[in-house]
């Protein structure tokens, strides 16, 4: 005879969901049943599969969950999607924040392609990120390193050039050492200033082919450029990128965002934790926002760790440093000196779980 419940314990029940297509099914399961074991590491509905069916027992919530999770694995693998562990935690985490944008979505819209590589946003903040760009006129993407701020922005660059929706990609970086200290570097004034542009080559070289850059950089058509080299000019039918926008001033930042001419979009890029100004200058990028905030047609995109596609571990370490951060100013507020990973009280900070 079957009774009610304990208190707080849910009826288990089971769901079935049947995949027609043997070769699906092995995709879904993964090298070696990688992807499933993850699957039921990350859920909490026992998963059992046999032949072409997985059951999945447990309260109606975690079953409810587990199934939308394989329902967006399926589509994506019905997309011509491999599956990897990467989509796997990408595809959880994007349901965990409850979103009505579907994971298959997000991790299928292709911006760019060149020799099967195949550019696109990886999370749900990237994926808003990318619609600003194509909804407004100015776009600022604000978050920490590896979060894909200027790469994405690239690729809507040159995307746009393609569809000749603009005659030219113009970007831009503040060369924090252009004052007197950049003097004393030997070379042209090129040379010097070289290495603050090279990032933003390295980027076009995954996207374009390498032999072209040369010859669309000579016509115009791309210009790689120091913030200080837009200083008077109007720049009409073009995509402009200022990268790095956390070591402008206010001052500089109003120039370029003046620069802006007809047919034209910017997308400014920084993360206002990695200020490399002089002691007691004042970020461009900290400011804009208070100047900016409600003005039409201009959008903040504030990215997180939640959106890093480096190294995973690589989240876990902005966390941390924001911790620290945060833990610091309290405790200069207090008046107390702060010693990285200890605690007011001289103990170890302890671990997030």
């Amino acid at each position: 005879m079957t009774g009610t419940p304990p208190p707080g314990q849910q009826t288990r029940v089971q769901t079935r969901i049947t995949v027609p297509d043997p070769k699906i099914m092995v995709n879904l399961l993964g090298a070696g049943d990688e992807i499933l074991r993850l699957v039921e590491r990350s859920i909490s509905s026992d998963v059992h599969v046999r032949g072409n069916e997985i059951t999945l027992t447990g309260a109606p919530g975690d079953n409810a969950f587990a199934e939308r999770l394989f329902t967006e694995l399926l589509e994506l693998i019905e997309k011509g999607e491999t599956l990897t562990t990467d989509a796997v935690r990408r595809t959880l985490g994007m349901i965990e924040q409850g979103t009505t944008e579907r994971p298959a979505e997000v991790l299928t819209l292709n911006i760019l392609s060149r020799r099967g590589r195949t550019i696109r946003p990886k999370t749900l903040g990237q994926k808003r990120y990318v619609d600003a760009i194509d909804g407004k006129t100015i776009v600022f993407g604000i978050g920490p390193a590896g979060t894909g701020k200027t790469y994405l922005a690239m690729a809507k660059a040159v995307q746009a050039l393609q569809a000749k929706q603009v005659n030219r990609i113009i970007l831009t970086r503040p060369a924090v050492e252009a004052g007197e200290r950049l003097g004393f570097l030997p070379g042209t004034l090129h040379e010097k200033i070289d290495p603050y542009l090279r990032p933003l080559y390295d980027a076009l070289h995954d996207m374009l082919d390498p032999d072209t850059i040369p010859k669309l950089m000579a016509a115009g058509t791309i210009e790689v450029a120091p913030l200080a080299y837009m200083r008077g000019r109007t720049l009409n039918d073009a995509f402009i990128i200022l990268d790095e926008a956390q070591n402008t001033t206010p001052e500089q930042m109003k120039m370029f965002l003046t620069r802006l001419g007809f047919g034209s979009k910017i997308v400014v890029t920084g993360d206002i934790t990695q200020v490399d100004l002089p002691g007691g200058t004042t970020s461009g990028l900290r400011v804009v926002r208070d100047i900016l905030e409600g003005v039409e047609d201009v959008h903040f995109a504030q990215l997180s760790s939640s959106d890093v596609v480096r190294h995973r571990l690589v989240s876990d370490i902005v966390d941390a440093y924001a911790r620290w951060d945060a833990e610091r100013e309290a405790q200069q507020g207090q008046g107390v000196h702060a010693v990285p990973g200890r605690t007011a009280h001289g103990g170890r900070a302890g671990r997030r779980r």
